[in-house]
């Protein structure tokens, strides 16, 4: 990007057309916002088109798992609790990714409030294992671990708890990143066990299933 030989808008654009030609098979996502993560993307090239370099995420498209706020977009949970459930500010992570520069695809799927196995009988499908539809991801960010496998962003937020960043990460062929309890903010991050929690990404892959 800084070097000009790709825009942010053709990455952001890469990724959406990527979420609406296989995501119907794989339900990593259960909520794309495209139009804001153009329109950030667009902000991004301009920026580091006049100079404006805030790091190494500027620009860079991202997804959250469904516990994590995001200011006037719905956090489910995938639950039928909290389908209206939309907050008025960002959790602490989303707000320093959003000031770092990055783009947002949307939110991707979990269990119902991150606690449990797949369910069917929730508001959104459980999301697929990227390699074989017909496997699951494993832990409760399956839909981080499933975006990622997938090739549907680079990066995406989950949280672990007993293994829900690990294990769909590895499941999928992604790395999940567990960091130093209390290292990253769980502020606006829906609690499962406030001694155990910690929220961590699931980074990219060289490879991606066609």
């Amino acid at each position: 990007m800084r070097a000009g030989e790709l825009t942010s808008t053709a990455l952001t654009r890469h990724f959406l057309d990527r979420i609406a030609a296989i995501d119907d098979r794989l339900h990593a996502f259960i909520r794309v916002t495209e139009e804001q993560a153009l329109t950030d993307a667009a902000r991004a090239d301009a920026e580091l088109g006049s100079g404006t370099d805030l790091g190494p995420l500027h620009g860079i498209p991202y997804a959250l798992k469904d516990i994590i706020d995001v200011a006037g977009v719905p956090t489910t949970c995938n639950s039928r609790l909290c389908l209206d459930n939309v907050p008025a500010r960002d959790a602490e992570v989303q707000a320093r990714l959003r000031a770092a520069g990055g783009v947002l695809l949307g939110k991707v799927g979990t269990v119902e409030f991150a606690l449990g196995g797949p369910g069917f009988d929730l508001p959104f499908p459980p999301p697929r294992n990227p390699w074989n539809p017909d496997h699951f991801t494993g832990g409760s960010s399956a839909g981080s671990g499933s975006a990622v496998g997938g090739g549907l962003t680079r990066i995406a937020l989950g949280s672990d708890t007993g293994g829900s960043i690990r294990s769909p990460a590895a499941n999928c062929g992604a790395v999940g990143i567990r960091p130093t309890y209390g290292l990253v903010s769980r502020r606006g991050v829906y609690p499962l066990s406030y001694a155990l929690d910690h929220v961590g990404t699931s980074p990219g892959t060289s490879k991606t299933p066609r």
